[in-house]
């Protein structure tokens, strides 16, 4: 029992789910509607295009890069993916695979800039986020995209389960768009738990030369996680189009910091090597819960993006802190041992020399 509560003590996760329930604790006794079933329906739906997004960005952040351009991609998914509903079909499946195969596109460019040409992430992201949002903006003019079809509309709509909300006279479920979600979830979390490419994603986060003279190929494996990435930002714009039912091309101006920031906030490293997707999960939830208690508690939405920098520059610090003091410890364990070896060749020299 006592090594149960030790390991829970020490896990980031729990940590940070408990700040979760505290947190929940403290809005709900403000704000009496926070813990009611329409509410929570209404923070997961507004929130499965975050944490969906969320799992690309843990694979991109345990190797130690980052991605900037996340939010030019998933508007340019939904700009492609709603001019081949308007001008082409409105097949449910085939929408699925032309949202896939652009976003998989754009993640593919960003990992051959990145492994193949060496461009530091931060500069290729950037730039690829400046290109790929200008030729948005110019194809489509800013205006918004509508007549999305009407099956594709009753596909967003679609529900599981049914549950009485009150103040409400219809009776209303989980969305059918937090299937994605799981399944995301699931996917990502078999790749880094079971498969070779899952422990040489952590291995190159944690220490990319090393990996790299055990035979690991960190290039191939960065072209996979941005291509993944890029493969998820497509699953995600397809649900945001079915959620929203129309396409804004400026609906995510600024949503990597809240993509990056919910990552982070669960208990990734931004220095790469450590994370998880439950982690990832438990943050998005406590950076959605933050942000609705804001609103319920009726404060300025100013205050919501200056909540996102502290938490993003908090989470960044302790990081960066946590990083440092474990490779001090490192030095002197390190140092320690060499003393100690040395201390038993010149005894054992000393023995030898008196026999």
């Amino acid at each position: 029992m006592n090594r149960i509560l030790t390991t829970i003590r020490k896990s980031k996760e729990m940590n940070i789910l408990l700040v979760l329930i505290v947190i929940s604790i403290i809005i709900s006794i403000f704000n009496g509607s926070f813990l009611t079933m329409g509410n929570l329906l209404d923070v997961v739906k507004s929130n499965i295009v975050l944490a969906i997004m969320s799992m690309g960005m843990l694979l991109v952040l345990l190797t130690g890069g980052i991605d900037v351009s996340i939010a030019s991609v998933i508007s340019a998914v939904t700009v492609v993916v709603g001019q081949f509903m308007v001008h082409v079909s409105s097949n449910i499946v085939l929408v699925f695979i032309v949202g896939v195969l652009a976003g998989s596109l754009m993640g593919l460019i960003n990992g051959l800039l990145i492994a193949k040409l060496k461009i530091p992430p931060i500069v290729a992201t950037l730039g690829t986020m400046s290109i790929i949002f200008g030729v948005v903006l110019y194809l489509t003019n800013g205006t918004w995209i509508t007549g999305i079809p009407q099956n594709f509309i009753d596909f967003g709509r679609v529900t599981i389960g049914k549950f009485n909300v009150a103040g409400s006279d219809q009776p209303t479920g989980i969305p059918i768009q937090f299937l994605f979600l799981v399944l995301a979830a699931a996917l990502t979390w078999f790749i880094l738990k079971y498969t070779v490419i899952g422990r040489g994603i952590y291995a190159i986060g944690g220490n990319k030369e090393s990996a790299e003279r055990i035979g690991i190929n960190s290039d191939n494996l960065t072209l996979f996680v941005y291509v993944y990435e890029g493969f998820l930002i497509g699953l995600a714009g397809v649900v945001h189009t079915s959620i929203m039912r129309q396409v804004d091309p400026n609906a995510f101006i600024g949503f990597e910091l809240q993509v990056i920031a919910a990552v982070v906030l669960g208990g990734a490293s931004v220095l790469g090597g450590y994370g998880s997707v439950f982690g990832t999960l438990v943050g998005v939830s406590l950076f959605c819960v933050i942000n609705n208690g804001l609103i319920l508690m009726h404060i300025p939405v100013y205050w919501q993006k200056i909540v996102v920098g502290v938490v993003l520059i908090t989470s960044i610090s302790v990081d960066v802190i946590q990083k440092r003091m474990q490779e001090k410890k490192n030095v002197r364990v390190d140092i320690d041992e060499n003393i100690q070896r040395f201390a038993r060749t010149s005894v054992s020299k000393e023995v030898k020399t008196q026999a």
